[in-house]
């Protein structure tokens, strides 16, 4: 259920993308209604998805605040991120802007991962999982670093999608594809820490 919840701006984007894929008549008249008259039928879906994209945000860091009463600095950054990408899309209807924001997310994670790392000397994956599992501090510093690459590496792919594909083929990309790699890098990440937790162990 938090996997949901945690997914439900993603979910939620693609899902308004497709229904107004789907009546092009409605998303046109609503897209227009609401950012001006001046916005081509194709720009509808895009636009109706990014608006719907940063008020799901909002309202999903409200029910966190509501229910646990302090929000996780990962959410703000998130919402600041689609605020002013998803902004500048609605603002200039121009869907660039949003296309970003996934790499831009995903490169200020990685950057982070290894700033900290390199000049803080702090090995922040190694905070946040240590109090659930021990490991030796090499591997540590290893996991650190492949997240830190997998976040660059997902930028980069994103705006690769972005830049040679259709911009239906980037929001399927955006839902299956993005979130593939990443169980996909979490299962792999899983085998080699049993590995390492094993040794750790006997």
């Amino acid at each position: 259920m938090k996997i949901l919840f945690d997914l439900l701006p993603v979910i939620l984007f693609f899902a308004a993308y497709k229904l107004g894929g789907a009546n092009p008549d409605t998303a046109h008249a609503l897209a227009s209604g609401w950012l001006g008259g001046d916005i081509a039928p194709s720009q509808a879906p895009i636009l109706i998805a990014t608006f719907v994209a940063i008020v799901a945000t909002g309202l999903q860091i409200a029910l966190v605040w509501l229910r646990h009463r302090k929000v996780d600095n990962m959410l703000w950054v998130s919402l600041g991120i689609i605020v002013v990408f998803g902004g500048a899309t609605l603002f200039f209807h121009n869907p660039t802007f949003i296309k970003w924001k996934p790499t831009a997310l995903y490169w200020l994670f990685g950057f982070v991962l290894l700033g900290s790392a390199l000049i803080l000397k702090r090995n922040l994956i190694r905070k946040m999982l240590e109090a659930q599992i021990q490991l030796p501090d090499q591997v540590w510093g290893r996991l650190n670093a492949a997240w830190a690459c997998f976040f660059v590496a997902m930028g980069v792919l994103n705006l690769y999608v972005a830049y040679n594909f259709s911009e239906e083929a980037w929001v399927n990309f955006k839902m299956f594809g993005g979130l593939g790699l990443m169980l996909a890098f979490v299962l792999a990440q899983g085998f080699y820490l049993s590995r390492h937790m094993e040794e750790e162990t006997n």
